[in-house]
C-alpha cells in the first residue's frame, strides 16, 4: 500500500525515531508499504519517519545501469548504526519530503553500517559514493534532521523565503 509521504515543515521530521524491538508481520508490512511509496514517489531511499512512523527503518533502492530499482538490490535496515566514514564527497542531493528541491551537500565517500534485516538478523555493509551518500541521507531522518540543514545561513534563508512562498501558492 501506497503511504503518504510527510513533507517539510512538518513536526514529525524533527522526531528521533525510536529503535525497532519487534520483528514481526507489521514490521514487514510496512517495509512492504514504505518500497511500494517509495517507487511510487521515484525515490531511491525512505526513511520510516517520512510515513510518519517514528521507528529507526529505511529502505534503499538505487537504479541499475538501466536505471530500473530491482527489488534484488533493496536494502531494508532496521536500527542502522554507522560505525566508520572517511573521506568526503560532494553530491547533489533532493528529498521526497522536501519536494522539487536539490542543493549539494557534503558527506563522508565511505562508510560502514551495522544494523538488522526485517527477520532481526544483523548485518553489516561498506559502501561508498552514491549508496554512502542515500545511506547517510536517510540516516539523518532518524535522527530527526533534513538535507537542507547542511546549507548556509544565506542559502537556507532564500530556501527558507522560496518554500513559503510556494506553499502559499498551493493553498490556492
Amino acid at each position: 500500500m501506497v503511504r503518504e509521504v510527510i513533507t517539510y515543515p512538518h513536526k514529525l521530521l524533527r522526531v528521533k525515531s525510536e529503535d525497532v524491538v519487534k520483528f514481526d508481520e507489521e514490521l514487514h508490512t510496512l517495509l512492504d508499504d514504505m518500497y511500494e511509496t517509495m517507487i511510487n514517489q521515484t525515490g531511491v531511499g525512505l526513511a520510516a519517519i517520512q510515513v510518519a512512523i517514528p521507528l529507526n527503518i529505511l529502505i534503499i533502492c538505487l537504479p541499475d545501469e538501466e536505471d530500473v530499482q530491482n527489488k534484488d538490490n533493496l536494502i531494508e535496515a532496521i536500527n542502522p548504526v554507522v560505525t566508520h566514514k572517511d573521506g568526503e564527497q560532494v553530491f547533489t542531493e533532493g528529498c521526497l519530503s522536501v519536494p522539487g528541491f536539490t542543493e549539494d551537500v557534503t558527506r563522508a565517500q565511505h562508510i560502514v553500517v551495522e544494523y538488522f534485516n526485517r527477520n532481526g538478523e544483523k548485518q553489516t555493509m561498506e559502501a561508498e559514493d552514491f549508496l554512502a551518500v542515500a545511506w547517510q541521507h536517510e540516516m539523518e531522518h532518524l535522527a530527526g534532521h533534513l538535507f537542507i540543514e547542511h546549507l548556509s545561513f544565506l542559502k537556507r534563508k532564500k530556501f527558507e523565503k522560496e518554500w513559503k512562498k510556494r506553499l502559499k501558492e498551493q493553498k490556492k
